[in-house]
């Protein structure tokens, strides 16, 4: 599977997180990178993921992002 970049304007680097949206409920979602793209949602960097804020009136719902740490403890071989 191929790296997916983030979907921010001018930012190339690789996504870690997906953002996506209740309208319904006026609540954004952020939490750990899809499997697949979804076309209304939004794959984002760490930084842009820790500086991203919902609309005005909106309610933000932040699921704990995989730290790069817990990456080498699941995959011992990454860590070489």
């Amino acid at each position: 599977m191929s790296a997916r970049a983030c979907t921010r304007i001018s930012c190339s680097d690789e996504a870690v997180a997906t953002l996506t949206f209740s309208y319904a409920d006026s609540m954004a979602v952020l939490g750990p990178l899809a499997g697949t793209h979804e076309p209304h949602s939004y794959d984002l960097c760490d930084r842009h993921a820790r500086l991203t804020t919902p609309p005005q009136g909106w309610q933000m719902i932040r699921h704990r992002l995989k730290a790069e740490s817990d990456v080498a403890e699941d995959h011992p071989a990454a860590s070489l």
